[in-house]
């Protein structure tokens, strides 16, 4: 985190742990604002890797699960990054911003994800760097986001997955009342102000909670490599392309996709109990053996925790699914935003 922002961000009442804000004095009065009005929370949670080059674009195609080509100055997309097992390493929230093409991630992942993406540029024209404290990113989300966006930066993407530039810096669309900031420090109060007049700020674990109800997964440490990406649904968001050529991990993918009906999908739940990334699910249908993974996990407005889960869909759709042992706290299924496939 910025020292300059670490410091505005105290001053506004902020508590910060690791890098992390956790809350501004009343956690649970933010999670009810939540639920019913617009709330605005910083993202130095999260890292960003920048890539620039005249070859990145085709470096990055040859190595994420989404056509990086079709990446344009005005758009954004979600993409992820494979072993060559097909597992997901990490996914992001991509944009461009001038010459770099920005890949945001969990924090806890960025350094290992960037070290292994440069083992592989070789004498490609192309380098990546950690560019997390270059900007400060928010997020805005509620029912007076969109004029809220609007009155702070003077521009506005149309749609979701669009983006547009202004003096201040980057705006990100990500669903019709959710938009990513990516600012330049020396703007970052003056647009955080603004949106304060429209917003309630709130801790990280809240725009956490309306990530996860908005059935968008993060890769964290604890999850690296247990997913192929449609398990956790990437391919349904539009994180996967299946018309590029060649990436790490594609003949995986592409298996998954096409040779049968996926067995495990990510489903959302709630669990009146305290969960986080890595739990396993047990159910009655496999005699102790673990037959799901939380993916993300977040306390929810009305008390215990929402999460995102990996599980046999045979699981949780004709049994129910229990937290970290067989007579652990149940899991009840909510729906997603989206359809699963049949």
């Amino acid at each position: 985190m910025i020292e300059s922002w670490k410091d505005f961000l105290l001053a506004q009442g902020a508590a910060i742990e690791n890098g992390s804000v956790r809350h501004f004095g009343d956690p649970a009065a933010e999670r009810a604002a939540a639920a019913t009005g617009t709330i605005v929370a910083d993202l130095s949670q999260l890292g960003v890797l920048a890539f620039r080059g005249e070859e990145t674009a085709g470096f990055l195609q040859g190595q994420l699960t989404n056509d990086v080509q079709a990446l344009h100055a005005d758009t954004a997309q979600w993409s992820g990054y494979c072993s060559p097992k097909g597992r997901l390493l990490g996914n992001f929230l991509m944009w461009r911003h001038g010459e770099d093409y920005c890949l945001q991630l969990s924090g806890d992942i960025a350094a290992a994800v960037l070290k292994r993406l440069s083992m592989f540029v070789l004498r490609t024209k192309t380098r990546g760097r950690d560019a997390s404290d270059e900007s400060v990113r928010l997020v805005i989300a509620g029912p007076a986001a969109t004029d809220a966006v609007q009155r702070a930066m003077g521009v506005l993407p149309d749609t979701p997955l669009r983006t547009a530039t202004g003096d201040a810096g980057v705006v990100v669309r990500v669903g019709m009342d959710k938009y990513v900031l990516s600012l330049a420090p020396e703007h970052a109060a003056a647009v955080w102000q603004a949106l304060r007049a429209s917003a309630t700020p709130v801790g990280a674990p809240v725009w956490d909670w309306l990530r996860l109800n908005a059935g968008i997964p993060m890769i964290v440490a604890a999850t690296q490599e247990e997913f192929v990406p449609q398990m956790v649904n990437l391919e349904i968001i539009g994180g996967v392309s299946f018309q590029k050529g060649c990436y790490t991990g594609q003949e995986i993918v592409a298996r998954s996709q096409y040779l049968g009906k996926m067995k495990r999908r990510m489903f959302l739940a709630h669990v009146d109990a305290e969960a986080a990334p890595g739990d396993h699910l047990y159910s009655a249908d496999h005699e102790g053996q673990a037959s799901g993974t939380v993916v993300n996990a977040a306390p929810a407005p009305d008390g215990g925790f929402d999460v995102l889960a990996v599980a046999r869909m045979d699981s949780a759709t004709a049994h129910t699914l229990h937290l970290k042992a067989a007579d652990g706290a149940p899991l009840a299924i909510k729906p997603l935003p989206y359809a699963l496939p049949d």
